[in-house]
């Protein structure tokens, strides 16, 4: 019976410690979500920034005579 509840123990105390593993890299990894989600933010906000500025240089072309 003695050897059942260590045995009991070992696995408990294996799956509190994959508990705060898998907690931590859960952490880890909305963390980095957050991050790539803020750089594909600011790339939009660039790119849109590049389209308003082309779009304002092709409206001062002038325009080409048929």
């Amino acid at each position: 019976m003695q050897t059942e509840l260590n045995l009991l123990e070992n696995k408990l105390t294996q799956l509190v410690q994959l508990s705060r593993h898998l907690r931590v890299e859960n952490l880890r990894l909305r963390q980095e979500l957050a991050n790539a989600l803020s750089h594909g933010r600011q790339a939009d906000d660039k790119i849109e920034s590049a389209r308003a500025r082309i779009e304002g240089l092709l409206a001062q072309l002038p325009e080409e005579e048929s």
